[in-house]
């Protein structure tokens, strides 16, 4: 029997968290007023096409929902039809699809999941031949970085516990201070020591001694603190997740508990539920952010990543850092964003710029080779040394969101998305970049033949045959 979908309780809420009238967001969902009364009262069902409409126009709202009025395989349908590689469905079609043939969209639906996760190892391995790097497996830390990438870089264990620390910590602010954070060392009878010229951090568990270079700034200490706290007190649940994270190797197994606790300590200097909101209050402004939670920029971007809780999801936001040789030393895509594995990402993306010309914002539109439009934003970072002959760091970090999130996205707001000469055709890498018209490619796709000719030169000095 056909599920009749009742949403008024979601409907209504939607509306004041988004401060709308009743006329206003029926406007905007292209129906009467009285219609939405009469769905907000669930005197009337939802139909699919309405809710359809709803999910395109409020993505994040419609994520956060307890219980979608949907069924969960016409969901996974939608998202299937609006691949840019398959072809549009009207939503009455895949409902009737759903309703009449189960068996067949459930099906469907586990292809299309089979199918994204072979074109993601796909590309990894296209990447690798192309670089020269198969060597029978993958690197250890190739292999905590997947890791993560499959878990969506959201960890439940060890995101909520250190939410709970955070709140016992911090009491009546957003996040723990220094102070707290010191206090609490103080009652494990652990020392603190700030030497100039010491270790970044160096913890003696024997003396019960933690050591910090006292030249780092001040977001960097205090990031320090909390990674040697939730190291002491998530012990237990960071060795649990690594004992069910199946790595091949003692060095994978290492990486991926640093990894972890890296991750518990930005999930305790900005706590889930509080950064989530301030990060849809303040639309992504990240210095924003950044007074808020007294973080550093890297360190907020990559929190915005990890923002993936079931029914509380933030914004889906790519994040990576790139360093001055353009490899890719940081990344995570919760929007499905690919970047290079392998050697050099795509010359044209704002990233390179960013690297050369640090401390101001860049932004980009630009257009992957499937259709997907995203709106990038790039900083190029310096991190100072102690020392006249050690060079200091550089690097650019990258957030990047789907062009039909910009209303969510404050950086957004200076640029003309609908100027098509100001798109930029990137890809992930020359090396699977199906772009036969791009003028500043490097290397020809691995998968392509090439026509030489001696007669006429073009910009690059090949044909790419299809």
């Amino acid at each position: 029997m056909k599920r009749r979908l009742y949403a008024g309780r979601f409907l209504k809420a939607l509306r004041e968290d988004h401060g709308l009238k009743q006329g206003a967001l029926a406007q905007r969902l292209g129906i009467s007023t009285p219609y939405l009364s009469q769905l907000e009262n669930d005197t009337r069902p939802m139909t699919l096409a309405l809710a359809e409409r709803v999910r395109e126009i409020f993505p994040v709202d419609w994520a956060d929902m307890a219980e979608t009025p949907v069924e969960p395989i016409v969901t996974e349908l939608l998202e299937a039809a609006a691949d840019p590689l398959l072809r549009d469905l009207p939503a009455d079609q895949i409902e009737r699809v759903a309703d009449q043939f189960p068996q067949f969209a459930e099906q469907f639906a586990h292809l299309y999941r089979l199918h994204k996760r072979d074109s993601q190892r796909l590309a990894a391995m296209d990447e690798a031949l192309g670089a020269d790097s198969v060597s029978g497996g993958r690197l250890p830390w190739e292999e905590v970085r997947d890791w993560f990438h499959l878990a969506d870089n959201y960890v439940h264990l060890i995101d909520s516990s250190a939410e709970a620390m955070a709140g016992a910590l911090a009491r009546h602010l957003p996040t723990p201070d220094t102070a707290q954070l010191t206090a609490w060392f103080d009652r494990q009878g652990i020392t603190l020591r700030h030497l100039p010229g010491a270790p970044i951090r160096r913890y003696d568990e024997a003396r019960r001694e933690l050591t910090l270079d006292a030249g780092q700034p001040h977001e960097s200490l205090r990031f320090q603190l909390a990674y040697q706290l939730c190291a002491i007190a998530l012990a237990q649940e960071i060795a649990e997740t690594v004992e069910k994270g199946g790595m091949r190797t003692q060095t994978a197994r290492n990486l991926l508990s640093v990894g972890l606790t890296n991750y518990a300590a930005g999930a305790l200097l900005m706590p889930y539920r509080p950064f989530r909101d301030a990060a849809r209050r303040l639309r992504h402004d990240i210095d924003g952010l950044r007074q808020i939670f007294g973080t550093s920029f890297e360190q907020t971007c990559h929190r915005l990543s990890n923002l993936q809780r079931p029914h509380q999801r933030g914004v889906p936001i790519a994040f990576c850092r790139i360093d001055m040789a353009g490899n890719i030393t940081k990344r995570h895509a919760a929007n499905g964003l690919q970047f290079a594995r392998f050697g050099g990402a795509c010359p044209l993306w704002i990233a390179h710029e960013a690297v050369a010309i640090p401390d101001r914002i860049h932004l980009q539109v630009a257009e992957m080779p499937e259709g997907r439009r995203f709106v990038f934003l790039a900083k190029g970072l310096v991190k100072p040394s102690d020392a006249y002959f050690r060079p200091p760091r550089r690097y650019a970090v990258v957030l990047g969101c789907e062009v039909t999130l910009a209303s969510e996205f404050i950086y957004a707001d200076t640029l003309n998305l609908e100027c098509e000469e100001a798109v930029a055709r990137i890809g992930i890498s020359c090396r699977i970049c199906s772009r036969h018209d791009c003028h500043q490619r490097a290397y020809p796709p691995n998968d392509k033949a090439i026509d030489i000719t001696t007669n006429q030169r073009g910009f690059i000095p090949y044909r790419i045959l299809d």
